[in-house]
């Protein structure tokens, strides 16, 4: 009789127990929302230049008609993009391991071989100077793979910040007729960090011309990319 009237006492303590915890979340859910508060959503972004260009470099025995072996190609390549004080031990790689075995199958007794490399330079300049230098060397199968901005996570929550105080000043200037301040903020929520990139393989202001001897890009670079923050904020308002 003892070890029911336990149990049972055991039980009522956890009923009570959650149920005065369920009261305790609305009673506070209660108050959030009986609190006046204002509430404001704000944007803000920024442009950049992206600084990580990715080219991709395809060397084939093909595009010379089989007279000049890849692997000499491959020698000549990382000649003028040296000549181009660009450090191919860090900036240029395979774009994978096969690539060291692609062939193309012309006829049972024709093989032709091609490798395919990825270029990292950090400017267009010097993305237009390397196109045209392996071109004039017979590497002309290069294309404009991606552009990206190396601090985007760190200029991701400058944005964040920016839009928070953008909120702050909204919510003053929209209580300033009311007689009324901006209190501490009840509720945050970070709607959308976007990163807009435009980047389509093309360079924006990079020309080349095989006939000049003096070729040199102009100082323009590849199109910005636009990055976006959006946060919208509750705001308690005091008398």
């Amino acid at each position: 009789m003892k070890k029911d009237m336990k149990k049972v006492s055991i039980k009522t303590t956890i009923i009570l127990f959650l149920f005065l915890g369920c009261l305790k979340g609305f009673s506070q859910t209660k108050n959030f929302i009986d609190q006046p508060y204002l509430e404001t959503t704000s944007k803000v972004d920024s442009l950049v230049v992206p600084d990580r260009i990715y080219l991709s470099i395809t060397i084939a025995e093909i595009d010379t008609k089989g007279k000049v072996s890849v692997e000499k190609l491959e020698n000549m390549m990382e000649a003028k993009l040296q000549s181009l004080n660009i450090d191919v031990q860090k900036q240029l790689s395979l774009a994978d391991m096969s690539s060291n075995f692609n062939r193309y199958f012309l006829r049972k007794t024709d093989v032709q071989k091609s490798k395919e490399y990825i270029l990292l330079v950090y400017d267009a300049q010097t993305a237009g100077k390397a196109i045209q230098g392996l071109e004039s060397i017979g590497i002309a199968n290069v294309s404009l793979l991606k552009s990206e901005y190396s601090k985007i996570d760190e200029l991701k929550n400058i944005l964040r910040q920016q839009a928070v105080k953008k909120a702050k000043e909204q919510a003053e200037m929209m209580l300033m007729p009311l007689d009324q301040k901006v209190g501490k903020a009840l509720f945050i929520s970070d709607l959308n960090t976007s990163v807009y990139n435009n980047f389509q393989g093309k360079v924006s202001g990079v020309r080349m011309s095989m006939e000049a001897d003096n070729y040199e890009p102009i100082p323009i670079d590849f199109e910005k990319i636009r990055v976006e923050s959006a946060i919208t904020i509750r705001f308690a308002i005091l008398e």
